[in-house]
């Protein structure tokens, strides 16, 4: 943990020195400064810290309690009803139990469980913040694409408004031109409400503030693609059903330790020492009487009949057999969510490359396009390319690209989903934190 802070610490002392009227935040800086932040992540400590003192406290049954007391009083009237003592120091502890090992288990495993239970946290926070990046990412850009094509759609406008003047056009023509900005500036409000959003979600998140906060799109490193079908099996990769797995194992410790009350020692040991206050009164009534008493000894018990306890075990063993269960059902959904995920992934790969294509001919088009309106195409025949039939072309581009980018974030959030699935994803969140601990320090060493 120390060493995510010290990272974020220098990263973002690098990123932010970078600009100092917006707050430019590198892809790994807030991963980091999330994973610090996050108070999901922090309630997972708190029950993993829950968790390892009822590990200690089963064990600590072991371990000699000791109390001091005292019952000074008045001088009793008659018959002393008990010794008033000055002080006294008493001291148990458990010696056998069998169903105390039962139990010592189920804290382990629980322990076990919210070990795993953090570990998941923390990929899931790395996650969300990952994906929140790319989204305000992919936000800024398609504003900046929106506010190129309202740019064409407007004077789009202009020039059907021209045509129409000069009877070229009809009013058709300019009602449809109207509806495109009308359309696009729709789309560049709808854009800024959603990177208001992510913004502010994105700041939540590294506890930052919100206001000017930007990405850098370089700082976004490649995403590794699709893993093979054959790395898919099993769930040594999934931490959150690991957990609750060993949640489910500990109640049945616990149903363990329950069903073994009935017929077996119990064995405690006792001592106690009292130095009582003594009265004039106690001569009339002790013949003996000492001031200085102790005693030892050890207390065997055997349960034999106890109604309470048998609910007791059924209860335990009813629980346990609810989160096994349970457990069972998230593995089936978890590992048919994970298949889904990479044939998803794969799906969205091939849906990329289509819109790459899609918005590189459009860019030719619109290049071939912008030479024949400079210098014609050479051929009487062909048709005169015009001033809309650019900004059209224009709009039409910027529109394939902006498909572009929202196919592209798809698929790169798919893709750490799915890192996330198999179990890569803390490793190559782990990298990103040792190349960026290597640059910030290098950056900041600088002369």
């Amino acid at each position: 943990m120390s060493l995510m802070l010290r990272t974020a610490a220098l990263a973002c002392a690098v990123a932010f020195s970078c600009a100092p009227a917006q707050a430019q935040l590198t892809f790994s800086s807030a991963i980091n400064l999330a994973l610090g932040n996050s108070p999901r992540i922090k309630a997972a400590e708190a029950d993993v810290a829950k968790a390892q003192a009822a590990l200690s406290q089963t064990r600590d049954v072991y371990i000699p309690s000791v109390v001091i007391g005292s019952g000074v009083g008045p001088p009793p009237y008659g018959f002393p009803l008990g010794q008033p003592s000055i002080y006294n120091v008493q001291a148990s502890s458990l010696v056998f139990n069998f169903s105390q090992r039962d139990y010592i288990r189920s804290a382990r495993a629980a322990l076990n469980a919210a070990n795993y239970a953090l570990k998941d946290a923390r990929l899931a926070v790395a996650e969300e913040t990952a994906n929140t990046y790319l989204a305000l990412d992919r936000d800024l850009q398609r504003e900046s694409a929106l506010r190129e094509e309202n740019g064409y759609s407007t004077r789009l406008v202009g020039i059907v408004q021209d045509r129409l003047d000069a009877g070229q056009d009809n009013r058709i023509d300019l009602t449809t031109a109207k509806l495109t900005d009308a359309q696009i500036h729709l789309s560049r409000l709808h854009d800024e409400d959603e990177t208001d959003i992510d913004r502010d979600r994105l700041a939540k998140l590294t506890g930052l503030p919100s206001e000017g906060l930007t990405t850098v799109s370089s700082s976004i490193p490649a995403i590794e693609g699709p893993v093979p079908s054959s790395s898919l099996s099993g769930l040594e990769n999934s931490p959150g059903i690991k957990a609750m797995y060993e949640q489910a194992r500990a109640k049945q410790q616990q149903a363990f330790g329950d069903a073994r009350y009935e017929w077996r020692p119990q064995i405690a040991l006792g001592a106690q020492y009292s130095r009582f206050a003594y009265y004039a009164n106690y001569s009339d009534y002790y013949s003996h009487f000492q001031q200085n008493n102790a005693e030892i000894g050890v207390q065997i018990t055997l349960p034999i009949f106890d109604m309470v306890h048998r609910a007791k075990a059924r209860e335990s063993a009813a629980d346990a057999s609810h989160a096994l269960h349970d457990a069972d059902m998230q593995r089936d959904q978890f590992l048919n969510g994970r298949l889904r995920l990479r044939h998803a992934a794969e799906e969205l790969s091939a849906r990329v490359q289509v819109a790459e294509l899609d918005q590189q001919l459009a860019q030719q088009q619109l290049d071939a396009m912008s030479v024949q309106l400079q210098s014609g195409s050479g051929n009487p025949n062909a048709p005169l390319m015009t001033p809309k039939d650019e900004q059209n072309a224009r709009i039409s581009e910027r529109q394939k690209y902006i498909g572009l980018l929202d196919t592209t974030l798809q698929l790169r959030q798919t893709q750490i989903s799915l890192l996330r699935q198999t179990g890569q994803l803390e490793g190559w969140v782990h990298a990103l934190i040792t190349a960026s601990t290597s640059s910030a320090t290098a950056e900041l060493t600088r002369p």
